[in-house]
């Protein structure tokens, strides 16, 4: 008789998961405690809290474990939030003073000055997800804990890099405009279109590992087609919502700094004029 599979929502535990999420909170607890009241927002507090919770849920019970052991699908969603949601969410949580404090030694600041330059931060994420969605990489690293971790480590890091330049809240780091953040993120909205392309349209499963895996909703090459399609769809949608907030928060803000004495009212004259230079004045 063969043996039952394991079902996918069995619980197992993640200490170390919840060590680093107990770290991070209680160090950024104990901070503001030390700096003292009004030393950050109710807002801040609600963005770091926000990003902590999506970087718990990612690393944790039940996504977790269903992306290392069943679906690959699941194990996108899983890099979609270490990469597109909680970076910039802790980012905007975390106060310009804490910031200013984590940058202070010299040799940091100078690593990251280079490191958030939004051309070496766009290269550098980009290369990486190619990189890191390597069949034979894939394969290794869920075979292997420390590489699994390793790659996880670098995913987490190169997307705050990627972040910075948008979401960056101090001067001593690179900041863009905002017509040239929407560039920005316009263009990570495409770069990640081809290894996309080769998960929605490959003829059989790409990841030999999830081929081994039970498969308890979906086929793996279903499995496979569905992550390039969250790859591509979920993640651009998610960037495009940002460049739309992004440019109407912009509009909004020229329009209001724009003094009604600094419009001028149209006159008959100015309407002659472009009569003139259309040709159509008789």
């Amino acid at each position: 008789m063969l043996a039952a599979a394991p079902s996918p929502w069995a619980f197992h535990a993640h200490p170390d998961v919840w060590l680093l999420v107990l770290v991070l909170g209680g160090g950024y607890a104990w901070a503001v405690r030390r700096r003292g009241a009004g030393s950050v927002s109710r807002k801040e507090i609600m963005l770091f809290s926000a990003g902590l919770l999506a970087l718990w849920a990612g690393a944790d019970y039940p996504v977790h474990d269903l992306s290392e052991g069943y679906l690959f699908s699941v194990h996108m969603v899983q890099h979609m939030v270490f990469s597109l949601i909680a970076p910039p969410l802790l980012l905007m949580g975390t106060p310009r003073w804490l910031l200013r404090a984590l940058l202070s030694p010299p040799a940091v600041l100078r690593a990251a000055r280079f490191l958030t330059r939004p051309m070496v931060a766009l290269i550098a994420f980009n290369v990486f997800v190619a990189v890191s969605h390597w069949p034979s990489l894939v394969d290794a690293s869920l075979r292997s804990e420390p590489l699994h971790f390793g790659l996880h480590f670098f995913l987490v890091a190169t997307s705050f890099m990627m972040w910075s330049p948008v979401v960056g809240r101090v001067e001593e780091l690179p900041q863009l405009s905002p017509p040239a953040k929407m560039l920005y993120l316009f263009l990570q909205s495409v770069l990640p279109t081809v290894p996309a392309s080769f998960l929605t349209f490959a003829e059989r499963p790409i990841y030999h590992f999830y081929e081994t895996v039970p498969h308890p909703w979906i086929d793996a090459l279903t499995d496979n087609r569905i992550a390039g399609l969250t790859m591509k769809l979920g993640g651009g949608a998610l960037l495009w919502g940002i460049i739309a907030v992004l440019f109407f928060k912009w509009n909004a803000d020229e329009e209001a700094s724009m003094e009604p004495s600094d419009v001028d009212e149209p006159t008959w004259d100015d309407f002659e004029r472009e009569l003139e230079a259309w040709n159509l004045r008789t």
